[in-house]
């Protein structure tokens, strides 16, 4: 099987891989190199750089701070309705009138056109004193709904480091098959160098020679299109980043694994996940908003205190200027007597929400639960395979320079080389692919376990 042919035959199932899993490949000499030429205005990124970035102009993190925001604004008693409240009113109104009057003394107005003005203005205070204790719920509302908006806001940070994470590996795995892809490159060039002087020799054929160059092409398109993808991977870590993605970047880093992650530590920190914390929250609110609307059947008594001020003035007539001025103060109470069962069904609705709020919870648990059993199920496999696939490279390599060494002292055949070099491209790409597949296993563990750092 030719190197473009397998790489056509496994490249679906690596980008399923990534899907499924994650990234890693530490082992590797020369792992994560970039191309050997670079412009001089290069972005030279680590990974602590990406995460740095993302955090600092993420959209996502940007909205998540906002509501974060607006949430503890609105987490006061004012916005409960707990507070007093003052205001003042005036009004002022200009006003003709015909006045046609007659006195029990027997004296008569008559008047047309009698100007008149009224002004009222008055300074009210009203205090709530009892409504059943809604104002206490839905100060309790406010509070969870800022707290939710806080979990959200973790959860979002934690979703944007993995994405860094797993993007940024990803870019170290594209560029490793090019150090596959190059390797096996100088093999071929190797090959058709001896056939070449083997042909002056008059000991090989135009045969030879064609399908040695035509595996050297194949290999150097392939090649071509893995840059490419190489390159696509880089422009979508920039998208992460949300900077330029034509920004030229270089990556030079290896993808370590740790070793060391247990199912049941994942598990027991599965409460600790920011997205059921904020599914806690919102169980928490529904039932609230229970309280809330049950309060609503019971009597509200408000205090309310003003000082008005009231000045009539006609042109004409019996009264021509009437002016009061003075404080008031008194209480009042609303007893709610039918409302058409509006407030009974509005309770019932409510505590269904609780109920699918609840439901909702455990959903997302018993998904993320699941979820971390199959991801540590990649994690374990991938781990146990690495060193195995480690071995079968260190093997195929030294059976690739063997087999050529062996080409060179005419002891092994075209074959030979071609499956030699097949041998090492299948370990190179299966190892990147393990180590990428356990990275990004550990990767989504962390982030399902609230300890991406």
């Amino acid at each position: 099987m030719g190197s473009l042919t397998f790489f056509k035959k496994y490249k679906n199932a690596f980008f399923l891989l990534l899907l499924c899993s994650g990234p890693a490949w530490a082992d590797r000499p020369g792992a994560g190199k970039p191309e050997a030429r670079q412009p001089a205005d290069t972005l030279a990124l680590t990974l602590d750089d990406a995460i740095a970035t993302a955090l600092k102009n993420s959209y996502e993190i940007e909205i998540a701070k906002n509501n974060v925001e607006a949430t503890t604004i609105l987490n006061n008693y004012g916005v409960a309705g707990g507070l007093p409240t003052v205001a003042i009113n005036a009004t002022n109104t200009e006003q003709i009138t015909q006045v046609n009057q007659k006195l029990n003394d027997g004296t008569e107005i008559n008047r047309n056109a009698a100007a008149g003005n009224n002004t009222q203005a008055n300074l009210a205070v009203g205090m709530l004193l009892y409504n059943g204790k809604r104002v206490v719920a839905t100060k309790k509302r406010l509070a969870e709904l800022q707290y939710q908006s806080s979990e959200v806001l973790n959860s979002q940070i934690q979703n944007t480091i993995a994405l860094v994470m797993t993007s940024y590996y990803d870019v170290v795995r594209q560029l490793s098959y090019l150090n596959t892809i190059r390797t096996s490159i100088i093999a071929s060039e190797k090959r058709l160098e001896i056939l070449r002087v083997r042909k002056e020799a008059g000991m090989a054929n135009n045969a030879d020679i064609f399908q040695a160059e035509i595996d050297l092409n194949t290999l150097n398109q392939t090649l071509v299109n893995q840059q490419m993808v190489a390159q696509v991977a880089k422009t979508e870590l920039l998208r992460t980043l949300t900077v330029d993605p034509k920004l030229p970047v270089t990556v030079k880093d290896t993808i370590a694994v740790e070793n060391n992650l247990q199912l049941a530590s994942v598990l027991d920190r599965l409460a600790a996940n920011a997205d059921i914390k904020a599914a806690d929250h919102q169980v928490r609110i529904n039932e609230l908003i229970v309280k809330e609307t049950a309060a609503l059947r019971y009597p509200t008594v408000r205090f309310n205190a003003a000082y008005n001020y009231t000045r009539n003035q006609t042109a004409a007539g019996f009264t021509l200027l009437n002016r009061v001025a003075g404080p008031q103060a008194g209480l009042s109470l609303a007893i709610p007597i039918y409302s058409g069962s509006a407030f009974k069904r509005q309770k019932q609705a409510a505590e269904i929400d609780v109920k699918t709020a609840d439901l909702q919870k455990n959903t997302l648990l018993r998904d993320y639960n699941a979820a971390a059993v199959k991801m540590y199920q990649t994690y374990q496999s991938s781990i146990e395979q690495l060193e195995n696939q480690k071995k079968n490279y260190a093997l195929s390599r030294q059976l690739l320079d063997l087999t050529l060494q062996r080409f060179e002292l005419i002891q092994a055949t075209i074959i030979d080389v071609r499956e030699a070099q097949r041998s090492f491209e299948d370990a190179g790409y299966r190892l990147i692919n393990l180590n990428y597949a356990a990275k990004a296993a550990e990767i989504e563990l962390k982030r399902l376990s609230n300890t991406l750092q």
